[in-house]
């Protein structure tokens, strides 16, 4: 395991060093840097490293100004004298704030909690869990009133789905209408992306409601679908050549 210290004070960095050690001599230092110009200079060449120990005070500033001008994408352990910048710590990929004066004991649960997350979190195991997320949120079916009757309606069965001001509509292929409580942004996470596809703001449609595409002005798209509707839906200029690859691929 590679690691980086970031810390301005000497002592302080090789006693880090010592006991990283002696939790485990096969460890790496590949680099001690003491200040915020040296680590952004550092990281702009370097991208082989498994984890970062970092001080928050250093001498040219706190070191989260780093995270402002390189980007950091492994673990960050923050070790510092001073516990009001807990909070901040934790908005960066920070997985552990020790406070000094550290101990090998302190030294010795970070580095089980960072072999313990990277079990949970290894890509092969972190990409399972995504693809399972991702089978289990999209809807199979949506539940709508009329009336004061409830029903069932498959997410096969519906055409699209449009916004009018704050109110959201689901559309039938049979050309039904109604209202749901839920937001686009919502819906568009909640449907399979090969099957639906916001085109605008105001419109997510299913592609095998697709009737027929219109090339309109100003390089935009036109829709027509199988369901009659008193707007025209257009493709957004931005969005013309996302739904062009979608439409193919789909």
């Amino acid at each position: 395991m590679n690691i980086v210290i970031i810390e301005d004070e000497q002592l302080a960095a090789e006693k880090l060093e010592r006991y990283l050690l002696k939790y485990k001599s096969d460890l790496k230092i590949i680099a001690v840097l003491s200040s915020i110009s040296d680590a952004v200079n550092w990281f702009a060449t370097n991208q082989n490293y498994d984890v970062v120990f970092m001080d928050i005070q250093l001498t040219d500033g706190l070191s989260f100004k780093i995270f402002n001008q390189t980007k950091i994408n492994k673990p960050v352990i923050f070790t510092t004298a001073f516990d009001e910048y807990a909070v901040d710590a934790f908005k960066v990929n920070s997985i552990d704030y020790v406070l000094k004066p550290i101990t090998f004991t302190d030294i010795s649960k970070a580095m089980n909690k960072l072999k313990l997350m990277q079990t949970l979190f290894n890509p092969v195991a972190l990409s399972k869990v995504v693809e399972v997320v991702q089978q289990k949120k999209e809807k199979d079916r949506f539940l709508v009133r009329l009336g004061n009757h409830i029903h069932s309606i498959k997410t096969e069965e519906i055409a699209l789905f449009f916004a009018e001001g704050r109110t959201v509509y689901l559309v039938t292929k049979a050309g039904k209408k109604f209202i749901i409580d839920f937001k686009l942004e919502d819906l568009k996470n909640l449907l399979n992306s090969h099957v639906f596809f916001r085109v605008n703001r105001s419109f997510i449609i299913n592609i095998t409601a697709i009737k027929d595409v219109i090339v309109y002005s100003n390089s935009r798209l036109k829709i027509m679908l199988i369901v009659k509707l008193d707007k025209e839906i257009i493709v957004s200029r931005e969005k013309v050549s996302a739904f062009k690859t979608w439409l193919e691929g789909a």
